[in-house]
């Protein structure tokens, strides 16, 4: 990796100043649903305590659009940080200020404080210059470790790398190295699964993809968009009518780069997008008023035959609207059969990412990326803001 990482800098005695991802899920009681990317980021904290150094953490939470929400207070993150790393966390009402900067000045080595939401003030997101430099004052050295954060150039994850010297944490660390291998050397034969809704959200990704990949299997709503190209009846199912030639213009493509295109042969399809709906399984034509679900039983079948040879595989978005369980079957069916595959898995966060955190295969896969948006662009080709302002190697 080209880009400094935490291991670089000689952390005794300095205030580690760490971007983390903490924009957990919480329940109607302010309960953690899901404290995956909290967990994501002691390895980084505890190296940083390690070696002698104090730990500075920042983050944001939820959208409270720039003004203090108590309902996104990082409160319940702090007390699931005591937990997690068996010390005590100090979290401060604010991220900027003199009541922030007089704390600051009482760290000592071994301590971990824990800033306020971040968007709480709208100069964060605006990357507002003399917010970051207040920011940055808090510490000697700068550390982003918030992947799912790093395609947004906020003053927390760009902005700071301008006052500070500045690297990486062991998960954005981890998450270069799986998407630069996916972009530079992946080993073939490599396959692509796309799913989610929209043709629209995965256009550059689909364009990017056919330069390296053998195969796309395309699954979820998006599907019927490309189905619907070809003049298949999609009945009632969700459609982008406006990106129809879209849709025919990737097919198009994927035959003149000899990258093979695979949509469902067949699908479970319900009268309404509800757990008690009626369901059947149909072949490719869904009939009208019908909605297309998930795939089903042949198409799950075409999709192992094709990934059964794969030696690399990246998955973003589930091939069914996973969110109803009796149309999660294609979903988990794949999961299950990327589980036992002798291959680089990498599951491109977001709601893939939920949906094998619900079955249980983290373990299972190579790397499960903590951003979904940030490993799209990454794919994309994009360059990644919070990534490339941090230093390079000499």
């Amino acid at each position: 990796m080209k880009k400094k990482s935490i291991r670089d800098f000689d952390l005794k005695g300095k205030k580690i100043l760490i971007r983390a991802d903490f924009n957990v899920p919480l329940d109607a009681d302010l309960k953690i649903t899901d404290d995956t990317r909290i967990k994501s980021s002691i390895p980084t904290i505890k190296h940083a305590l390690d070696r002698g150094g104090s730990v500075i953490l920042m983050s944001h939470l939820g959208r409270p659009k720039g003004e203090a929400n108590e309902r996104m207070r990082l409160d319940p993150v702090r007390d699931r940080l005591k937990e997690l790393l068996g010390r005590d966390v100090r979290k401060l009402n604010d991220c900027v200020g003199s009541d922030v900067r007089d704390a600051v000045k009482s760290i000592r080595p071994g301590d971990v404080m824990l800033l306020e939401n971040l968007r709480f003030h709208k100069e964060e997101e605006k990357n507002d210059s003399s917010f970051a430099k207040e920011l940055a004052s808090l510490g000697d050295i700068f550390i982003n470790d918030a992947f799912g954060t790093c395609h947004r150039a906020h003053a927390s994850t760009e902005g700071v790398t301008k006052y500070l010297p500045s690297g990486s944490g062991f998960l954005v660390e981890k998450e270069i190295r799986y998407f630069e291998s996916l972009v530079e050397k992946p080993e073939k034969p490599y396959v692509a699964i796309l799913g989610g809704a929209k043709v629209s959200d995965k256009i550059q990704v689909f364009g990017r993809l056919m330069d390296n990949v053998d195969a796309i299997l395309v699954g979820g709503a998006m599907a019927y968009t490309f189905l619907k190209s070809q003049g298949v009846n999609v009945g009632g199912s969700k459609l982008e009518a406006d990106k129809l030639d879209l849709a025919k213009d990737i097919l198009d493509k994927s035959e003149k780069k000899n990258v093979k295109i695979v949509l469902p042969l067949d699908h479970i399809v319900a009268d309404k997008i509800d757990e008690n709906a009626e369901t059947k399984e149909v072949g490719r034509e869904i009939p009208d008023k019908w909605i297309g679900l998930d795939i089903g039983k042949m198409t799950i079948k075409k999709f192992k035959e094709v990934l059964k040879t794969a030696k690399t595989v990246v998955w973003n978005g589930p091939v069914g609207y996973f969110e109803i369980s009796k149309f999660g079957n294609g979903t988990k069916e794949i999961a299950g059969f990327l589980a036992d595959l002798s291959a680089t898995t990498v599951i491109g966060g977001g709601d893939t990412a939920a949906a094998i955190a619900k079955l249980g295969l983290e373990e299972k896969m190579s790397h499960i990326s903590t951003g979904g948006g940030a490993s799209l662009e990454y794919l994309e080709g994009k360059t990644l803001p919070g990534i490339a302002a941090l230093n390079d190697r000499e």
